[in-house]
């Protein structure tokens, strides 16, 4: 079996960690139909790391123009 470090698949708990969320928050936005793309697998949750770095890219802010 698999390491689950080399696993591309993160729990929700791993998931928030990466983002550097409480996975509540997680849980929450899931819910709301926000945040990241995820898999079922039966009842189990799981986040595809390229879809957590898509997301949190997609968040990403510059420099407005008053700084």
């Amino acid at each position: 079996m698999a390491s689950s470090k080399k696993s591309p698949l993160k729990d929700t708990k791993q998931a928030a960690k990466f983002l550097r969320l409480e996975p509540r928050t997680l849980n929450n936005m899931r819910w709301k139909g926000e945040g990241p793309n995820y898999h079922k697998h039966g009842s189990r949750v799981f986040y595809h790391i390229k879809d957590l770095k898509a997301w949190s890219d997609s968040h990403y802010y510059g420099m407005t123009a008053n700084h």
